[in-house]
């Protein structure tokens, strides 16, 4: 239960609206009894009455009240269904914004080397199927058995008025059938539920590699063997399903038979008390009505329970990551960050990267181009300086201050970086600019997508600047997403600026354009650039390659 707690506290943060869906379940539930109670006591009594008529007995029977009665059970349970589902299930949607949001700011705290610990597709599955599984929390964990509870006690409370020592043996009886359908339910799906979380992160982490692998392992002959291997995983979470699947029917079928044996239970004590002359005939008939209606209190909890296995493990695994912390320790009394942004790698060895020993020194207000193959450790250099990694040995030094005296927050406010890779969020043109500067105005916007030649085809398009970008920036072309991406990093005007591979997917035209109006932007400002050849980076002071470093 320790594993459920974080998530607990963050999901009671909104107590108010969950007292709201909780008690619009209870009215659901309470008008079902009300309906089903009401309508045999009525049924009842109108048979009976119409018995005394026929038999020439004078008597009174109000037929108003109790079909009023009727009428409102019938349009509450409508009306109080229909809005339970509404409320609840966008209280269910704000809570796993809730989850997902807090999930992802602990991981943007983290760097790469913690990050690297697990694949991108186990950080994904943790980010979306892991805290999917934990809306049961609420709507199938917590407010179903409270509901339940209390219309037990409400159809006990009722029949008591007329017989209270069957009163106690039917609650006695359902309370045993809550416990079962809850903890017997948890405990006898506990394992199948768990392992089928476990199988559903591995399988979903192949078939990601098996998409994004799919090339290399046709070259390596192996794209068969990995597609059997994918295949056999999946049978595998189908057979777990298949056995929780079992419990759950298992767990249905109790509820159906604890159900109708408390109201065969009540109908017989109903019919004994009436014999004796304790009840009436209508006040017979409406027990075990009333009982039969708590089936909609009880039929969810079997398969709600069964899924407390898998529950617990997606919230485990959900807090060994938000238990991680990064390896860029902020200091407890940084010093001030100077002024002069000279630039120093000293004896730097990063061993991922196969940096070792490595002096560089990037004057303030120059503009450097290193330049080399894929894979000789420029964008690394860029991390350090950046403070997204720091070295495994050496020192990454600005002026005469080590960057890890430095605070993290407030030295990246001072760098733009054009990392390799185009980051663009499935939002619109204006949102992903205002990443690097929400408070930058809508012609702050334009200014910077006419420096990277973009305004025309923004201003073209239906939204304007309000246009979505589409998942991953799909509705632009490469060359057009990366100049996307460049005008964020000119709206965020950094006094050091990273740029990695700036012109990648750029005609030899659209490039000179680009670069031609970068070049009074790029004035004064420490500048590091990156790419294969010096030719497709903007203008620089010093070239230097990697390998003669």
């Amino acid at each position: 239960m320790s594993e459920l707690k974080p998530w607990l506290d963050l999901i009671m943060q909104r107590r108010g609206r969950l007292w709201v869906g909780a008690m619009l379940l209870a009215l659901t539930l309470f008008s079902a009894i009300g309906l089903l109670a009401l309508s045999g006591w009525f049924i009842t009594a109108t048979g009976v009455t119409a018995l005394l008529w026929a038999a020439g007995q004078r008597v009174m029977f109000d037929v108003y009240m109790p079909g009023g009665g009727i009428r409102f059970f019938a349009l509450t349970r409508t009306v109080a269904r229909y809005f339970e589902r509404v409320f609840n299930h966008n209280t269910v949607l704000s809570l796993l914004a809730d989850m997902r949001g807090r999930h992802f700011a602990a991981l943007a705290a983290l760097d790469g080397a913690t990050l690297s610990r697990l694949r991108a597709a186990q950080w994904l599955n943790r980010l979306t199927a892991d805290i999917d599984t934990l809306d049961t929390l609420y709507l199938r964990l917590l407010a179903p058995p409270l509901v339940a509870l209390l219309g037990i006690v409400l159809v006990c409370g009722l029949i008591a008025l007329f017989h209270l020592s069957l009163a106690l043996l039917l609650g006695a009886l359902l309370l045993a059938l809550l416990l079962l359908l809850t903890l017997g339910m948890a405990r006898l799906g506990v394992h199948y539920s768990a392992r089928r979380v476990e199988q559903l992160d591995g399988l979903r982490v192949q078939a990601i590699e098996h998409l994004q692998g799919m090339a290399e392992l046709k070259a390596a002959g192996t794209l068969g063997v990995h597609r059997q291997q994918l295949l056999a995983g999946s049978q595998q979470m189908l057979d777990q399903q298949l056995a929780l699947q079992g419990r759950i029917a298992l767990g249905q079928a109790v509820t159906t038979l604890g159900v109708m044996g408390a109201v065969m239970v009540g109908l017989f004590g109903a019919i004994q008390a009436y014999l004796t002359g304790l009840l009436s005939g209508p006040v017979m008939v409406m027990i075990p009505l009333a009982l039969m209606a708590l089936t909609e209190g009880l039929a969810g909890l079997p398969a709600a329970f069964a899924q407390y296995g898998g529950t617990r493990a997606a919230a485990r695994r959900l807090n060994q990551q938000t238990a991680m912390s990064s390896s860029l320790v902020e200091p407890d009394q940084p010093a001030a960050i100077p002024t002069e942004l000279d630039l120093h790698w000293q004896d730097i060895g990063v061993e991922y990267a196969g940096l070792r020993g490595l002096n560089l020194t990037l004057a303030h207000g120059e503009r450097l181009a290193l330049i080399g193959p894929s894979g000789c450790g420029k964008s690394t250099l860029a991390s350090l300086v950046a403070r997204l990694i720091d070295p495994d040995s050496g020192q990454m030094r600005v002026g005469d201050a080590s960057l890890r005296e430095l605070s993290l927050t407030q030295w990246r406010t001072r760098v733009g970086y054009l990392t390799q890779q185009t980051e663009l969020l499935h939002d619109s043109v204006a949102a992903n600019l205002l990443l690097a500067n929400p408070a930058a105005t809508d012609a702050e916007l334009w200014r910077v997508l006419e420096m990277v030649d973009l305004a025309d085809l923004v201003a073209a398009l239906p939204a304007g600047i309000n246009t979505w970008v589409g998942e991953s920036g799909k509705q632009f072309s490469g060359g057009e997403g990366r100049r996307l991406a460049l005008a964020r990093v000119l709206l965020k005007d950094a006094p050091l600026v990273l740029l990695d591979e700036p012109f990648s997917g750029l005609d030899a035209a659209t490039r000179q354009k680009v670069n031609a109006r970068l070049e009074p932007w790029l004035a004064g400002r420490t500048a590091l650039f990156l790419g294969h050849d010096a030719a497709q980076l903007p203008q620089a002071d010093r070239v230097l390659a990697v390998a003669d470093l």
